[in-house]
This record gives C-alpha cells, structure tokens and sequence, in this order.
C-alpha cells in the first residue's frame, strides 16, 4: 500500500475504525484487515501549503484616549501589510481526521482556511496588546526573520507547520509611551473615584441624618395627636426653664 508524493494515507475501516498509522509517500505499509473485502479504504489528503494576506491597520486600546489626556499628540495607530503561510502538520492529520470525520480533500481544505482565519484573528490580536511581539514584528520587518514569532504562532497551532511570516510594511506604535501614559490616565480616574465615592458617603450621610430628623418629628407628631395634653405640658417645661 503506498500513496502519492506529497500526500499522506489514512486508513479507515469497518472493524478497526482509524488506523493510528499514518501512510507516507515512498513508504509501503501492509495492513492485514485490506484483505477483507469492501472492509477498509485509504483516504489520500494532500496537505498543501495555505497562504494568506494580512492588511490591518487599528489603534491601541483607548489610544485616542489617552494621547487627549496627556497632552502628548501622540499616535497609537499601529499598520502592518503581511504575508503567512503554513501547511497542516502530517503527525496531526491522524487526530483531525478522527476528531472531524474528515473523509474528503475539500473537508480538509476548508478546516485549513478555517485554521489561517484564527492565525490572523491571533496575529492581530497580540500585536495590539503585546510590546515585545510588537518589537518582533520590527525585527522581522528590518532583518527578514524572526524565530521568536514563529515558535509563539506553532505553539499556539500545534496542527500545523512551517509557519512563515513575512512583513510587506508596518508602523508600530511606542508602547513605553503608551504604557506611560495609560499609568497617568489609570491614576488620573483611581484619584477622581476617590474624590466621588467620599464625596457620595457625605451625601449618604447627610441625607440619613435628615431622614433620621424627620422621623423624630414624625413620632412627636403622632404623640401630640393622641395626647393633646402634651402640648400644655411642654410649654410648662419651656417656661420653667
């Protein structure tokens, strides 16, 4: 039993179900169960190589915000024009034909375009909320390579491989800036908490004290209608005084 160059066999059969051995090209794999008839099929995938274009552009978290506030103008506008690839790694193909019942090229295919839509989604992701990726991505841009962002995006994607990125053009922001002056904004808006809730207990307390008033003249009120005498008595008192 052998399949094409650059595909990969799985074996699927009636008494075994998955075989958890995986057809190579230019290797011969003998299976006993094949000679039962109409018992098993190999089913070649081919796992070719899946590219995608990257073309972002997108402001940090509350940039606008806080360039305002401090007074800097400056821009927390990041822009990156790129380019990735990646094919599936044979050693998972086992495990996602098994998980997804894959039986065709096309249901492959179209988990792969699935798998490029969440590396990007991810690329984007940590380049608006990580400074050091962010320094990746200008090394990447200035050298051509750089394996920190590699090995990050395969571990992330265990299920793929040869993961390439290269980066067409890119403004990155100042993140030691950035990170500056959302300190200032933060500890602009803890201050200004600070003054508000003491500023709301005050208030709580005075609208108690006289709600706690009121109810004394409420009661006062109720004795002197049942005891109307009371009135006599509290101007004598008054007038001993």
């Amino acid at each position: 039993m052998g399949v094409p160059p650059d595909s990969y066999g799985v074996i699927r059969s009636k008494t075994h179900g998955i075989d958890q051995n995986l057809v190579r090209p230019g290797e011969f794999m003998w299976v006993w169960y094949k000679l039962i008839p109409t018992n098993a099929k190999t089913i070649i995938f081919r796992l070719d190589t899946v590219t995608k274009s990257i073309s972002a552009k997108e402001t940090l978290p509350s940039g606008r915000t806080y360039s305002i506030f401090t007074g800097m103008a400056e821009d927390f506008s990041w822009e990156i024009n790129a380019v990735f690839s990646f094919s599936l790694n044979p050693e998972s193909l086992i495990e996602l034909v098994s998980v997804n019942n894959f039986g065709t090229q096309e249901e492959l295919d179209h988990y792969a375009g699935t798998i490029a839509g969440q590396i990007e989604h991810y690329l984007l992701r940590r380049i608006n909320s990580s400074e050091e990726f962010v320094s990746n991505i200008e090394n990447l841009l200035n050298n051509g390579e750089d394996r920190g962002i590699e090995r990050e995006v395969l571990e992330q994607f265990p299920q793929i491989s040869h993961f390439s990125l290269i980066v067409q053009s890119a403004k990155m922001p100042d993140f030691e800036v950035y990170t500056y002056a959302k300190e200032l904004y933060t500890e602009y808006i803890a201050m200004q908490k600070d003054f508000l809730t003491g500023d709301v207990a005050e208030r709580a307390r005075a609208r108690a004290d006289f709600f706690g008033r009121f109810g004394e003249l409420e009661l006062y009120g109720e004795l002197i209608t049942r005891f109307p005498l009371l009135i006599d008595y509290l101007n004598l008192e008054n007038s001993r005084q």
